[in-house]
Parts: structure tokens; C-alpha cells; sequence
């Protein structure tokens, strides 16, 4: 199955349109961001999607506040009883999945017990409601050292791990290597391309990422869930969201393929006339 993020960057399409245009270019599943959406409310949008025939392949949970998860404050307990709602919500919409970050931004307050208390809290209220939470990799060493001291800390058979090769592949640390050490933890994919500078969300092919290699280790970790697109259209204001979308189908299913067949000695590189 290819599945995309409901949101690709087009600010000035309705959500419902979004839908809709996921559906005609081939897309068969969608991921939902789980906030304030402009023109709707985010609790009616799996509804929408599944009007459109599109299966909802899981929620991204607000990130904004995710520093405070480890401070021993109200703001803490407030994006805690936030993410335990994010769960809630997947069992009553019938979602299998939330992606959640294991902090916001760098400098995040130190790794401590706080943090990892309210993590074992969220993987609890997942089992109880038999839902899903994927702890998501993010970029710089500390980040990427968060996310796994999360996955060491706690083993719930409903806490796993969301792998975006974008983070992993802009500016990260060479030694890390997430996807090889939680792979049989693999709950959720966002793959996207960069030039490895910065995480810019281009469609596949359009930067520097080896994809033959990436769905390579993809598939040695026996993930068997869709492959799942979070590309956006910074850089492509000259595509119609219709076009970007076609462009995004066509590059998800040469990388499907290459998913099934690592081995495979396809060509990478992009059709010029579908390029950025």
C-alpha cells in the first residue's frame, strides 16, 4: 500500500480537497496531523478520509510543547494528558497508530526519570486502548540519542519506533543507526528526500538520498506496514497540488519496488520532466 500526509504544503487547499486529490492520484492511504487544521475540524478528518476510500494509517501528534514532557512542571502534565487524549482518540476513530516526538527542538531539557515516567504512561493507556505509539527519530545526536533511550527504557510491546530517513539523513550522526538497532520495533515510515543539509521534505529522488540502499535496510527489518510518503511542496510552487501529487505517486511506487526487490538495479535518478 502508498500512503501519504494529508498535509503536502498547499496552504490554500481545503482539507477535504487535499482528500480528495490524495485518492485520484492512486494514493490508498493517508496519515492525519492531529491539531487545529484550517477550515475543519481535525476530529472530522478521518471521516473525510474515508469517504474519499483512503484508509487512515495513523495520527501525528502535536509537537510544539514536546520539550515540557520532561520537566517536572504543568506544562508537562499538560502535553502529557495531551498525548494520553492523542491515544484516546485512535481507539474511538479507530486509528492503529500515533506518531509522536520524543522532544521538540535542541537545546530539550536533559534526559531524566520525569520524561521516562510520562513515556511508560503513554505506552500503558496504548495497551489498555490497543493502540499503537511510534516514538518518531529526529535530527542531531542528542535527538537521536532521546528517541532510543526511550526505546531502551521501556519495552511495551505498543511503544515502537516511526523512521523518518529524511531527519536521519540530514545532518545526521554517522554513528547512529536507529532503523539497524529498533527495526523489529518499526511501526511507521515518513520518507521524503534532502540534499542532507537540512530537512526539507522534497518529493524521492529530488536530493541526495541513496534510495536503493535506504529500501534496502527498510526491508531487512521485515516492516511489512505501507510505504508512506512525507513530502511537501517547498520548492515546487510551479505544480499544481494535482501534478505534485502525480509526481508523488509515480516516485512511491518506483520505491515500493525497489522495497520489494532491494536487489533491484533500477535507475535512480529522477524523469527530468518530473523533476523540481
Amino acid at each position: 500500500m502508498l500512503s501519504i500526509f494529508s498535509w503536502f504544503g498547499y496552504r490554500e487547499l481545503p482539507p477535504a480537497e487535499s482528500l480528495r486529490l490524495i485518492r485520484q492520484a492512486g494514493f490508498e492511504g493517508v496519515l492525519l496531523w492531529w491539531d487545529t487544521i484550517e477550515g475543519v475540524d481535525y476530529r472530522d478528518m478521518p471521516a473525510l478520509a474515508r469517504r474519499e476510500g483512503l484508509w487512515v494509517e495513523n495520527i501525528h501528534a502535536p509537537f510544539d510543547s514536546g520539550n515540557a514532557l520532561w520537566e517536572d512542571s504543568a506544562a508537562g502534565q499538560t502535553i502529557l494528558e495531551l498525548y494520553l487524549r492523542c491515544v484516546d482518540d485512535c481507539a474511538a476513530f479507530e486509528i492503529p497508530t500515533m506518531v509522536i516526538h520524543p522532544a521538540m527542538t535542541q537545546p530539550a531539557p536533559p534526559m531524566n526519570p520525569i520524561g521516562i515516567e510520562r513515556f511508560k504512561r503513554i505506552a500503558e493507556r496504548a495497551e489498555r486502548r490497543n493502540v499503537n505509539v511510534a516514538v518518531e527519530n529526529m535530527r542531531g545526536a542528542q535527538a537521536i540519542a532521546r528517541g532510543e533511550w526511550v526505546l531502551e527504557q521501556i519495552d511495551s510491546p505498543r511503544l515502537g519506533f516511526c523512521y523518518d530517513n529524511g531527519h536521519h539523513h540530514a545532518r545526521h550522526a554517522p554513528e547512529a543507526d536507529t532503523l539497524s538497532k529498533f527495526g523489529h520495533r518499526l511501526m511507521s515510515l515518513h520518507l521524503h528526500d534532502n540534499d542532507g543539509t537540512d530537512d526539507q521534505h522534497l518529493l524521492l529522488f529530488d536530493g541526495t538520498v541513496d534510495w536503493q540502499e535506504q529500501m534496502k535496510a527498510i526491508a531487512a527489518t521485515g516492516y511489512q506496514e505501507p510505504t508512506t510518503l512525507e513530502v511537501m511542496n517547498e520548492g515546487y510552487a510551479h505544480l499544481p497540488p494535482a501534478a505534485f501529487l502525480a509526481i508523488a505517486y509515480e516516485r512511491a511506487k518506483r520505491l515500493e519496488g525497489l522495497r520489494k526487490h532491494p536487489q533491484s538495479p533500477e535507475a535512480t535518478a529522477p524523469s527530468k520532466e518530473l523533476g523540481a
